[in-house]
């Protein structure tokens, strides 16, 4: 499947996908890596965010239907957003001093704005409103998407060894399992600096629970997994032996 079929394959509006397209220069396809199944449908997948690149390259490269889970606040308007984007985003977890933060968000917010309606994002909340996010989640996984989550608690930044996840996407499984889904969870870990998407086998959420095993016990067990992935490394893909011949031949 091209660039082209990839980015048609998501179920985006037209005026999105032409944005999508100018934005794959910034965005190099990366390698992705199976260690078991490809992503099949109706399935969670959880990542590790790596700032804006693990997104967009879901986002852009993902062969499969793929809605994702958002702050609230991105999703709220253009007001919003950029007390988001300037306070916690920019200045909290990029460690950007927040005068700049600001300065640059009078700019990047309006753009950002329009990004994120494109990308229908499904909202998340800390409170009540949650019970919304999950009852819109499951019926995105019963049409056939897959829900992807960035769960990181990410208050000291965006770092390669993730320091925790929050548990929203196991109760969003274990609400599937108790009407009759048992969702497979894919975990992975965006590479960026070697440009590699290391994506797991699945795994069923009737699986993660046996034995009793709570939200948080699940949570962290797939939080080490993730970070195994991130500490893996691979032989030169036949693309970047391609590469590294072409250079050499020039």
């Amino acid at each position: 499947m091209n660039k082209k079929q990839i980015i048609n394959n998501q179920d985006r509006k037209g005026w999105f996908k032409f944005m999508k397209r100018l934005m794959l220069g910034r965005y190099k396809e990366p390698e992705f890596i199976f260690l078991g199944e490809k992503f099949s449908n109706s399935a969670i997948i959880i990542s590790n965010h790596e700032g804006t690149d693990a997104p967009m390259s879901m986002e852009l490269y993902c062969d499969k239907p793929i809605r994702f889970w958002g702050a609230h606040e991105m999703n709220s308007g253009l007001v919003s957003l950029y007390k988001y984007q300037t306070r916690v985003y920019y200045h909290e977890k990029k460690h950007w001093n927040i005068h700049l933060a600001r300065l640059f968000c009078l700019i990047a917010s309006p753009i950002t704005n329009l990004f994120y309606k494109g990308l229908n994002l499904i909202s998340t909340y800390k409170d009540a409103r949650l019970v919304k996010t999950l009852r819109e989640s499951m019926e995105a996984l019963k049409k056939g998407d897959n829900i992807v989550v960035f769960p990181e608690d990410s208050k000291n930044g965006y770092l390669e060894q993730l320091e925790g996840f929050f548990a929203g996407f196991v109760m969003l499984a274990e609400v599937c399992y108790k009407r009759g889904m048992d969702v497979p969870i894919f975990v992975t870990y965006f590479k960026r600096k070697e440009l590699k998407y290391v994506i797991d086998a699945p795994i069923k959420y009737s699986e993660l629970a046996k034995g009793g095993a709570t939200r948080a016990d699940i949570a962290k067990r797939l939080l080490d997994r993730c970070n195994e992935l991130g500490r893996m490394t691979f032989d030169k893909t036949e693309r970047e032996e391609e590469k590294e011949l072409k250079t050499a031949t020039k």
